[in-house]
């Protein structure tokens, strides 16, 4: 466990605001030059600053863009035009904003890939990663909700069939679609909600993303090798040696990022979103955003019932089980710990799962692709498979690999193979 250190500064002013309320202990323990931190990490560890970086690039534009939108169905695509077109810089915040949610998420789903390679959800780790996945979920509420608000015609249908989905629930169902909506269809109702939650979740997420930092205080940072710290020459403090490794990976994914807000800034959004929202005319095809098309995939793929045998009772409809398939690929995340049984954190020991490993990231690639085509074709079929090996990976893969498989021997501290890497 990690020791908390204090800090006294030389001036006296600071000095007494710090010994009533130590704010500056608290960013020195958690990011400064009071935090030993493991030598060997990569840049793949950049990407939870950078989903911090985001998340207040988002909440900045959002505050901005929340300032001229009107939660009217009558009003809001034209106050989000008008916003664009006749507001000083409108057009870039709102770029900012739209494009900054797929980055988010591009942060986010990096950071968490790279914490299934390095096992950085083992003991004693375990809250940390769940309060990861609770800031993924957050973000997903967020990131619907926001995306219903221009009232176009996705944003509508979106709405629309995904509220829909609860109501497959048995008995409370319906019960939840009525208090989603404020009322028996997407109206008025439904926007002024979804404003409001979108505006506040944000700030729910903030929190969660300081507990999420002092769980990761508290069990200390992981690192490349998955081996517990030995002492002393395995640390380094983290600033200034991966502040300034931080500030080159900031800067590198703002130059991605500000090349799509200024150059392609609907590149990643639906044109058909740039329709004002049509009760009477269904799109041609209703997809969400790039970052929900593979749970959206899972979702689509279960087009069977389950029931007893030779006869028509159905026990759980194609509906409910698409919806159960859908939530329980998330929730299946919060288990992994327990899941994998392997004494070794890191796939650089694991020969035969770091396959496996890739094989997963390619299911998920291939479920993305599946949730943006049509459910015509083979691409049903496709789906299916790529849902069964997803849960079979976690289910089948992780519990029996960990037992069965030969591990590479573990080194016997950070620094030496950071120092025999030097030389």
């Amino acid at each position: 466990m990690a020791e908390w250190k204090a800090t006294k500064p030389n001036n006296k002013a600071l000095a007494w605001v710090e010994e009533r309320l130590p704010i500056i202990s608290l960013v020195n323990n958690v990011v400064g030059k009071d935090t030993p931190t493991p030598r060997n990490l990569n840049y793949w560890w950049n990407f939870g600053s950078l989903a911090g970086l985001m998340l207040v690039i988002q909440i900045v534009t959002g505050v901005v863009i929340a300032m001229h939108y009107a939660a009217n169905t009558g009003l809001a695509f034209d106050s989000v035009e008008r916003f664009v077109r006749d507001v000083n810089y409108g057009y870039l915040i709102r770029a900012m904003h739209a494009n900054g949610a797929s980055f988010f998420f591009i942060a986010v789903y990096i950071h968490i890939f790279r914490g299934l390679y390095y096992g950085s959800y083992k003991a004693p780790r375990e809250l940390v990663w769940m309060l990861g996945l609770v800031i993924m979920l957050l973000m997903m509420a967020t990131a619907f909700m926001g995306y219903v608000l221009p009232w176009g015609q996705m944003s509508f249908w979106g709405a629309t069939v995904i509220t829909n989905l609860f109501s497959a629930i048995p008995v409370v169902g319906d019960s939840i679609v009525t208090l989603l909506w404020g009322g028996f269809s997407v109206d008025n109702p439904t926007l002024n909600r979804f404003f409001s939650l979108h505006y506040l979740l944000p700030f729910v997420l903030a929190g969660v993303v300081i507990l999420h930092l002092w769980a990761k205080k508290i069990s200390d940072s992981g690192n490349p090798l998955g081996i517990d710290v030995k002492s002393g020459a395995d640390q380094i403090p983290f600033h200034p040696y991966y502040t300034v490794k931080d500030g080159f990976g900031v800067a590198v994914f703002l130059l991605i990022y500000m090349c799509y807000v200024t150059f392609m800034p609907d590149a990643l959004g639906h044109p058909d979103n740039y329709i004002p929202a049509n009760p009477m005319s269904t799109p041609d095809s209703i997809v969400p955003e790039w970052y929900f098309l593979p749970f959206y995939a899972i979702l689509r793929s279960i087009t069977f019932d389950i029931g007893i045998p030779f006869t028509d009772v159905v026990i759980v409809p194609a509906k409910l089980l698409g919806v159960l398939a859908m939530f329980g690929s998330i929730i299946l995340l919060f288990f992994l710990p327990w899941l994998d049984t392997s004494k070794v954190r890191s796939t650089k020991f694991r020969p035969v799962y770091f396959w496996f490993f890739w094989i997963l990231v390619a299911d998920m690639v291939l479920l993305t692709i599946v949730g943006g085509k049509k459910p015509e074709g083979i691409w049903p079929v496709v789906g299916l498979i790529g849902t069964a090996y997803y849960f079979a990976h976690f289910l089948v893969v992780l519990p029996l690999l960990g037992k069965i498989e030969k591990t590479l021997p573990l080194p016997e501290s950070i620094a030496n193979p950071v120092i025999k890497a030097a030389e």
